[in-house]
C-alpha cells in the first residue's frame, strides 16, 4: 500500500482539491493557451494534426498527476515537492509547445518524459510499500513510460514528418497502456479493481480542469477584443463569444458534470469507467473548448467578413467537438444518447457547409444558439415533472 506518511488522511472521497493543486492547474492553462496560439498560427490540417498530438500528451502529463494525488497527501513536504517539480517540467513543455515541431522539439519531449518517468518513480521507490501492490502498479506504469520515451526521445531528435509519426508511436503506447492494464511479461495480471478512487476529489479535479479550459476562452476572448476598435460588430462578436462559453459552462455542469459523478457511484467497474469518462473522454471535452476559443478569435477578428475554408472549420469544430465529446460520455456513463446533441451536431455541420458566404459573426451567433438550445433542452428535461 501507499505508505502511511503520504496517504491522503481522513474521508479521501469527500476532501476538496488542495491549494497546491489548483496551483498546478496554472501551467495547464498556459499549455492551453500555447496550443490554441499553435492552432491559429497554423490554420491547416497539418498544424491540427501537430495541435492534436502536442495537446494529447500535455492533457497525458496532467491526467497521471491527478490521478497520484488522488491517493497522495498533497499537504506532505515530500509530495509538495513533487508536485512543484511536475510543475516546472510542464512549465518547460508548454514554452515548448509553439515549437514542438521545429527548434524546441527535443526540450518538449525531455520535459514530458521526465514528467511522467519521474512521477512514477517517485510513486514506485518513494510512496508506496515494498511487495504492496500500489508499487506493483506504479512500477509497471513506468516500465511503459520508459518504453515510450524511446519514441520520445527519437522523435525530438528528427525532424518533419518522422517526428510526428515517432510521437504518433509514443502517443499510442502510453494511451493504450490503461485499457491493458499495464501487462508485463512473466507478472500476473492486474485487476482494474485494485485501483483505488476517491471519487469526490477525482471529479471535483477534472471539473476544475474544464474550468481552467473554458477560462482560456474568456482570457483569449478578452484579449482579442482589447486589441481591436470597439465598433457594433466587434462588440457584438464579443458578446456572442462570451454567451457561447457561458454556454459551455452550462452544458458541463449541469449535464456532463452529474452524468460523470452518477456513474461512480457504483463499486463494480468504476475504475474502468473513470479511466474511459475522465481519462480518455474529458481530452475530447477540453479539445471542443480549445478549438471554440481558437473560432471566437477568428471571428471577433474578423465579424463582418465571409470566412476562408481553413477559418470556418475552426469555427464550427469546437462547439461540434464539445456536443460530440458530451454524446459519447453520455453513451458510456448510460448506454443512451441524447437526441437533443444528435441532432445539434448535424446543425453544426450543416452551417460549417453553408456558412461559406455568411459573416463570420452570423455564423458564430448561430453556433451559440445551437449550443443555448441544446442547454434549454437539458433544463427543460430536468424540470419536468415525472409520473
Amino acid at each position: 500500500m501507499v505508505n502511511g506518511r503520504f496517504r491522503r488522511r481522513g474521508d479521501a472521497g469527500a476532501q476538496r482539491a488542495a491549494t497546491l493543486e489548483l496551483f498546478y492547474d496554472l501551467v495547464f492553462v498556459f499549455a492551453i493557451t500555447q496550443v490554441s496560439h499553435l492552432i491559429l498560427g497554423h490554420l491547416t490540417w497539418s498544424g491540427a494534426g501537430q495541435a492534436a498530438i502536442v495537446l494529447l500528451a500535455v492533457w497525458w502529463s496532467w491526467n497521471y498527476t491527478t490521478w497520484a494525488t488522488n491517493e497522495l497527501d498533497p499537504e506532505t513536504d515530500s509530495v509538495r515537492l513533487l508536485l512543484i517539480a511536475l510543475m516546472l517540467g510542464s512549465l518547460l513543455m508548454a514554452i515548448a509547445v509553439p515549437h514542438a515541431f521545429g527548434e524546441h522539439g527535443l526540450l518538449f519531449a525531455v520535459a514530458y518524459l521526465a514528467i511522467q518517468v519521474g512521477r512514477h518513480a517517485f510513486l514506485t521507490f518513494v510512496a508506496a510499500d515494498r511487495g504492496s501492490v500500489e508499487r506493483e502498479q506504479a512500477g509497471r506504469i513506468l516500465v511503459w513510460f520508459l518504453a515510450g520515451g524511446v519514441f520520445w526521445i527519437a522523435g525530438g531528435l528528427v525532424e518533419g514528418g518522422s517526428r510526428a509519426g515517432l510521437w504518433l508511436l509514443a502517443l499510442a503506447l502510453d494511451y493504450i497502456a490503461p485499457r491493458i492494464l499495464f501487462p508485463l511479461p512473466g507478472r500476473p495480471r492486474l485487476a482494474a479493481s485494485s485501483w483505488r478512487l476517491a471519487t469526490g476529489h477525482f471529479t471535483e479535479r477534472f471539473g476544475l480542469v474544464v474550468i481552467a479550459a473554458i477560462g482560456e476562452t474568456i482570457i483569449l476572448t478578452g484579449a482579442t477584443t482589447a486589441e481591436r476598435e470597439l465598433d457594433a460588430g466587434t462588440v457584438a462578436a464579443f458578446v456572442s463569444a462570451f454567451a457561447g462559453s457561458a454556454a459551455l459552462w452550462w452544458l458541463y455542469f449541469t449535464s456532463t458534470r452529474e452524468l460523470g459523478e452518477r456513474s461512480l457511484d457504483g463499486e463494480a467497474s468504476r475504475t474502468g469507467r473513470a479511466r474511459d469518462i475522465y481519462t480518455y473522454g474529458h481530452v475530447l471535452i477540453v479539445a471542443g473548448i480549445i478549438l471554440t476559443a481558437v473560432g471566437d478569435e477568428l471571428v471577433i477578428a474578423h465579424p463582418s467578413d465571409p470566412l476562408g475554408s481553413a477559418q470556418l472549420t475552426a469555427v464550427v469544430a469546437g462547439p461540434a467537438l464539445f456536443l460530440l465529446a458530451q454524446l459519447a460520455l453520455q453513451w458510456r456513463a448510460t448506454r443512451r444518447l441524447g437526441y437533443a446533441r444528435l441532432a445539434a451536431i448535424p446543425a453544426c455541420a450543416a452551417l460549417g457547409l453553408l456558412g461559406g458566404s455568411l459573416p463570420a459573426l452570423l455564423v458564430g451567433a448561430a453556433l451559440v444558439a445551437v449550443l443555448i438550445a441544446v442547454a434549454l433542452h437539458d433544463h427543460a428535461a430536468e424540470t419536468r415533472p415525472t409520473r
